[in-house]
């Protein structure tokens, strides 16, 4: 976390590009050598914070065990907090619980979390109870966020006057400036305006920047600007979602290979026998090998059903490389698990054509 104290920022990097809200860099880009122990600390709690942006909870909440510091700890709890509302009491009874102890109390990371946390809840008071003793620029720009949330920009501005004391042009520094400026309006819109343009020119573009870039092109009235930076915002997304949605095809894909040859190798213990006018159920020789293979080929027919149809439009728009081979199905196989919807779940998003790809057909099976 950005501290107040003089030192070399090793994680300086990294630090400006969560800042932006270039988290999937941020994650890719944090693997940086000779840390110290703390400084590891930190940058796991970057990086997990940064999933939790791309709404990846399961992903931290899984990865950060009982035995992990309190930093990640906590990082966990703002992921379990986002990922339902059912987890929304239970988690700010835990978060209440630490923020008691003495000994890990006034952990900076966790003092941040609370102040996240009790700001979703607009529970104002209580979140500035933990932040407003600053002592982290991430503090100090929270402090800002939330004086600006209860309509109080002198006190915001307080403790931009603070930031700036400390460095002038800090990113968090320059961004709480911008988020000044827009919540006093008139003048200071333009000035915020420059600010997002400034780091527009000096970074990589993001949906943060291009959004923020977009609201203040909003208050100016420049609303076709405005217009422009979020289609442009909204396709990053999508191409975003895309990539993971790709990267998901090919794990699956890999996973199945190798169980659709093997129950090729194994169908002559397969012997069918018409159980109603409309289904068919395997009389098996090896009940267990097969069901076990049976499970695994609903997947396949999963994966037929909605995931390579994405593929194939994805390549289609060369968003992607060559496709690799896909089997044919097995005739005579009726899949044992039930299979969804074959709606395309991304068919809402811009770009896509919204047709629906039906599962290739159950055959009748071959007459034993």
């Amino acid at each position: 976390m950005a501290g107040m104290g003089a030192g070399p920022d090793h994680l300086f990097n990294l630090r400006n590009t969560f800042y932006l809200g270039a988290y999937q860099t941020a994650i890719n880009n944090s693997e940086i050598p000779n840390l110290s122990p703390e400084d590891a600390v930190e940058r796991d709690c970057l990086v997990f914070r940064s999933y939790i942006a791309l709404g990846s909870y399961q992903l931290v909440i899984s990865e950060i065990d009982e035995a992990a510091a309190t930093p990640l700890q906590a990082v966990k709890l703002l992921a379990m907090y986002l990922s339902s509302p059912d987890n929304k009491e239970s988690t700010i009874s835990s978060l209440k619980e630490w923020l008691a102890d003495s000994t890990i109390g006034n952990n900076a990371i966790l003092r941040l979390i609370a102040g996240t946390i009790f700001m979703h809840e607009e529970d104002y008071n209580e979140a500035l109870k933990h932040t407003h003793a600053g002592g982290t620029m991430d503090l100090h720009a929270l402090n800002v966020q939330i004086f600006i949330k209860m309509h109080r920009s002198d006190y915001a501005e307080k403790q931009l006057r603070v930031m700036q004391q400390y460095d002038e042009d800090h990113t968090l520094t320059q961004l709480a400036t911008a988020w000044l400026n827009l919540a006093v309006g008139g003048s200071k819109i333009q000035e915020a305006y420059l600010i997002f343009q400034d780091f527009s020119e000096r970074y990589p573009m993001t949906c943060l920047i291009l959004n923020s870039k977009a609201v203040c092109c909003m208050q100016m009235g420049n609303f076709d600007e405005a217009e422009s930076l979020l289609l442009e915002a909204l396709n990053k997304v999508t191409k975003i979602r895309l990539a993971y949605m790709m990267l998901k095809t090919q794990k699956l894909f890999q996973t199945l290979s190798s169980a659709v040859f093997m129950l090729a190798n194994h169908l002559h213990v397969l012997k069918p026998k018409i159980t109603s006018s409309e289904r068919f159920n395997l009389s098996l020789e090896d009940s267990s090998m097969v069901q076990a293979l049976q499970d695994q080929f609903a997947l396949l027919h999963i994966f037929l059903g909605w995931a390579f149809p994405l593929t194939v439009f994805l390549h289609h728009r060369h968003f992607f490389p060559p496709l690799p081979f896909v089997p044919s199905p097995i005739p005579g196989y009726a899949p044992s698990l039930p299979l969804p919807s074959p709606s395309l779940p991304l068919a809402s998003l811009p770009g896509f054509p919204g047709f629906r790809f039906s599962p290739p057909p159950i055959l009748t099976p071959p007459p034993s």
